[in-house]
């Protein structure tokens, strides 16, 4: 790849992508919403130019940019992404609108292949493995709306002649991850040496570092095939009080964590495994840090920003 368009740069997916694409000499227009404060974490490198367009405006995007023949056009930017505002039904189908736009401006721009990132949301409750072409039954307005908007670009990219991959994100973590994460909150208490307070912590997970994520990507875009579905895991599961104590083991072993002392939410999603079988036999694509290594980054990470 050569050059590539990112929208939604700003967040902990976006930033790592960036950082790997230009680790490869990819050229990147990263297109923020106007004033964003987040901007200021965009690497200033000579490789990444932004552009400011909000969401609203993306199908005005081609007449930001001059330049044609983008090598991709990744579209990551999305709203209302938690909290109660999964299930604000008005905000979350104007994000497929949005999406779709996205893949026209892709089209007009030049771009050899769309690539949407998506969400394990859109499977909804399941027990068993995810794999990629099981039956999706979201429940909640913002799972369904990204499966909405993987059916709608690709529809698009087919009858207009240009290649489509949807990833699905399970549970990612790194740098730049929003502060409401369990990951975050648990890291952030236990560096100000309190008491972490949880569920059992039985629930099985699959956690993947957000530069592991950020490869994929980059040899989904080189690699993928057209109209494929990829879920972006680590491809393998622990129990949620195994990360928990890992972070904890890391920041201060002494510390205590109160497991049982909160309840299960109502419907508690207790298993989130994914088949990343396609996704490895496409790209070729295999993670390569632990949750020990990720998080030991992590950690620092989070240091640096608050001394």
């Amino acid at each position: 790849m050569d050059k590539v368009i990112i929208t939604g740069p700003t967040g902990a997916v976006g930033l790592s992508l960036i950082h790997e694409l230009v680790n490869h000499g990819v050229r990147i227009f990263a297109v923020c919403r106007p004033n964003s404060s987040r901007i200021a974490n965009i690497p200033n490198d000579p490789l990444v130019e932004i552009i400011e367009c909000d969401l609203t405006a993306i199908k005005e995007l081609p007449s930001l940019i001059s330049l044609r023949g983008f090598s991709a056009f990744y579209h990551l930017a999305w709203d209302g992404t938690s909290g109660v505002a999964r299930q604000d039904w008005p905000l979350q189908a104007s994000n497929i609108t949005y999406a779709t736009d996205a893949a026209m401006s892709a089209k007009e721009l030049g771009c050899a292949v769309f690539v949407g990132v998506g969400s394990q949301s859109e499977y909804g409750h399941v027990d068993g493995v995810l794999h990629p072409y099981r039956f999706c039954n979201p429940d909640n307005g913002y799972g369904a709306a990204k499966l909405a908007a993987s059916e709608m670009t690709r529809a698009y990219c087919r009858t207009n002649g240009m290649r489509h991959e949807w990833c699905r994100i399970l549970s990612l973590y790194g740098p730049g991850d929003g502060a409401h994460t369990m990951i975050m909150q648990v890291i952030s208490k236990l560096l100000k040496g309190d008491r972490v307070s949880c569920t059992k912590g039985e629930q099985v997970w699959d956690y993947i570092y957000g530069k592991d994520a950020a490869v994929a990507l980059r040899l989904i875009a080189e690699r993928g095939t057209d109209g494929a579905i990829y879920n972006i895991a680590s491809g393998e599961t622990r129990e949620l009080r195994n990360y928990i104590t890992c972070i904890r083991d890391i920041i201060d072993p002494t510390l205590e964590i109160g497991f049982g002392e909160i309840d299960y939410y109502p419907n508690q999603v207790m298993h989130l495994e994914a088949d990343i079988e396609n996704l490895k036999e496409d790209t070729g694509f295999s993670p390569t840090y632990t949750f020990e290594a990720g998080i030991r980054e992590t950690i620092e990470d989070v240091k640096s920003r608050c001394s």
